[in-house]
Order: structure tokens, then C-alpha cells, then sequence
């Protein structure tokens, strides 16, 4: 499955909204900006990859990534 940014930004907006979590408490805790944040949950697709990977560790989001099968 394909994830878009927008996508990724709303899970990420959802899970941190369900936690009770300010996106200014967020951003301390993962050590990110606030305007990261903001751009994130918004979908923005320049969002630095790294950084992503820091709040979605920070909010216990897992992540399965998958290799496409190949003939060998």
C-alpha cells in the first residue's frame, strides 16, 4: 500500500490527538520545531524523512516496510 503525505500527516495528527498531546508538546518531546509539526500533520511533502521517523517513533506509531518481490 501507497501512503500519500497528506495521509501520513493525518495519521500522525490522529494519533497524537488521541494521546492528549499538544503539537507544541510534541515537537519538544521528539525534538523537532512546532512549524515541523504543523507542516507534517498538514501533509507538507518536503518534510525532512528523518525527522518524520523521530515523531512517529515518539508517538509509538509502528511502521512495516516491505520489499517488492523480485524473480530470484
Amino acid at each position: 500500500m501507497r501512503f500519500t503525505t497528506e495521509q501520513i500527516g493525518k495519521l500522525i495528527k490522529n494519533a497524537r490527538k488521541n494521546m492528549g498531546v499538544t503539537q507544541r508538546a510534541l515537537a519538544m518531546t521528539s525534538g523537532t520545531g512546532l512549524r515541523f509539526i504543523i507542516e507534517l500533520e498538514k501533509g507538507k511533502p518536503t518534510c525532512q524523512f528523518g525527522k518524520v521517523l523521530t515523531v512517529i517513533n515518539t508517538l509509538g506509531i509502528s511502521m512495516t516496510l516491505t520489499l517488492p518481490l523480485t524473480d530470484e
